[in-house]
């Protein structure tokens, strides 16, 4: 049988599988977390896993959009190829 195990507070700590004869520990539970949780928090009381983290917290472990850090770099690589350019042209009618 799979148990998943929890903290003082009820916070998700793990799993392990023990024998269906073996008695289920005192922090831990056979109430599988849902997937998507980021930090599962069991209720013993309704027997259900539920989200304990914040949206700040969910937000910040989001990847970040690559444009958003891309667009400064790429306007400087604009800037020195626009200025490689110039100075090709400049050269070559020499």
């Amino acid at each position: 049988m799979h148990i998943y195990y929890y903290d003082e507070n009820f916070k998700y700590q793990g799993e392990d599988v023990i024998s269906d004869y073996d008695e289920l520990p005192r922090n831990a539970t056979d109430v599988r977390p849902q997937d998507g949780l980021y930090l599962p928090e069991f209720d013993e009381t309704k027997r259900v896993w539920f989200e304990s983290a914040s949206k700040e917290y969910i937000e910040g472990l989001q990847p970040k959009s690559p444009l958003s850090n891309d667009i400064p770099t790429l306007k400087k690589q604009m800037a020195l190829l626009t200025l490689q350019v110039s100075q090709i042209q400049r050269g070559g009618s020499s």
